[in-house]
């Protein structure tokens, strides 16, 4: 995989005062473990997105530390109350240091 890792979210736009609302996310990348070796013989240098961080309007509500055994394309699902309106920010550490970012706003009703 060679593209530049796409993140992608689905959170609901709307919700009730105190609902129990599901998160989803899926980025797409290769997660690279580091233990395979190319047709060359050469190792296939460790490329993993080692951290997940989830927050709601600057607060950080759910994190997950990732590891080599974690599959391609990873998809963590996670589920918040709602209780005021405002905006998720996500966010995927890679082991060069890249941030993958993505936002969703919610509105609560």
């Amino acid at each position: 995989m060679s593209n530049k890792p796409t993140p992608r979210v689905r959170v609901p736009a709307n919700a009730k005062k105190d609902e129990i609302v599901e998160i989803k996310t899926l980025i797409s990348h290769e997660m690279e473990s580091g233990q395979r070796r190319a047709a060359d013989g050469k190792t296939i240098p460790r490329k993993i997105i080692n951290t997940f961080t989830a927050a709601f309007n600057g607060k950080v509500f759910f994190e997950a530390t990732w590891h080599p055994a974690v599959s391609a394309n990873p998809y963590q699902s996670m589920f918040f109350r709602a209780s005021e309106s405002g905006e998720f920010a996500f966010s995927w550490k890679d082991d060069d240091g890249s941030v993958y970012e993505s936002k969703a706003k919610l509105t609560v009703a």
